[in-house]
């Protein structure tokens, strides 16, 4: 499965530990306790700055893991989990399983894999395909002011996007089901099969 997203560097609230915006894509099992994860994320918590980095993530079996690592396997030279991006770049992003290890893809070059021995070999195909905005707040009753994408709702005509949306190893045709759990922050705009535009100011600026 691949898609081509914008990189953005919204901004995350700097009042908050914890706090992170970020746009990826994700494959599951049909209980959705194993993943695979890739995309970009800006978490100042996590890399240290404001700055969009890649990221990889997985789980096994409905555990947590950790970013970047726990038992990923490193095999590209210039790209590197964790690593800062430029904002405003449009990159594929991809996984695939490939020998019963699930690699992942940034600019259409392997980046590396998680081992299928993670899973004990149980996990080899995916059943749920998701791609997505995320904000994660770190108090549940008071909304944030983080930004996710470039800050404009994704109904607003240059709102951040991903779009190419493509599937592999299936004879289902790429069909897009587009929500937004917090649609007066945060929305979607512009769906069509393969794409969509995301986005939204959170609260609105962060003081």
């Amino acid at each position: 499965m691949s898609v081509l997203m914008k990189v953005e560097a919204p901004v995350v609230n700097p009042a908050q530990t914890g706090e992170h915006s970020l746009q990826e894509i994700a494959l599951q099992n049909t209980a959705r306790t194993s993943t695979v994860e890739i995309g970009w994320t800006v978490d100042p918590e996590l890399n240290g700055d404001a700055k969009p980095h890649l990221f990889v993530y997985h789980w096994v079996d409905g555990q947590e893991s950790c970013y970047n690592g726990c038992g990923f396997v490193q095999v590209a030279r210039d790209i590197k989990p964790g690593m800062a991006l430029h904002a405003n770049e449009a990159a594929h992003f991809a996984i695939q399983n490939i020998g019963g290890n699930w690699w992942v893809f940034f600019r259409d070059e392997p980046v590396g894999y998680f081992p299928g021995s993670l899973w004990s070999g149980t996990y080899k195909t995916a059943q749920l395909v998701s791609v997505f905005g995320e904000v994660a707040e770190n108090t549940v009753d008071t909304p944030s002011c983080t930004q996710m994408g470039d800050g404009r709702f994704g109904s607003a005509p240059a709102a951040s996007w991903i779009r190419d949306y493509r599937l592999a190893g299936t004879k289902d045709v790429p069909q897009l089901s587009v929500s937004a759990t917090s649609p007066t922050r945060y929305d979607a705009g512009a769906v069509t099969a393969t794409s969509f535009k995301l986005g939204g100011p959170g609260t609105g600026a962060c003081s």
